[in-house]
């Protein structure tokens, strides 16, 4: 990969997933390419997983009120 995992937005890196899923489950992969495909999956899911704790640390913050932080479910402007 060019840029970090980081710095990816998070649809580019589950579509890189996605492709790495999918060539893993082929089972035409030699084992040590398969290995270093396994981590690479590791290293973008972890990159995903940080994508979606600061996201989510976000709607936390805007649920913050003058009483405290009051964590209500997200509803995407459905009530």
């Amino acid at each position: 990969m060019k840029t970090t995992e980081q710095e990816q937005s998070y649809e580019a890196l589950m579509a890189r997933l996605v492709v790495i899923v999918e060539r893993l489950e082929e089972g035409e992969l030699s084992l040590a390419d398969a290995l270093t495909l396994y981590e690479e999956g590791m290293v973008v899911g972890q990159a995903c997983e940080q994508h979606l704790k600061a996201v989510s640390l976000r709607v936390e913050q805007l649920t913050a009120g003058p009483e405290g932080t009051r964590l209500e479910p997200w509803n995407n402007g459905t009530s």
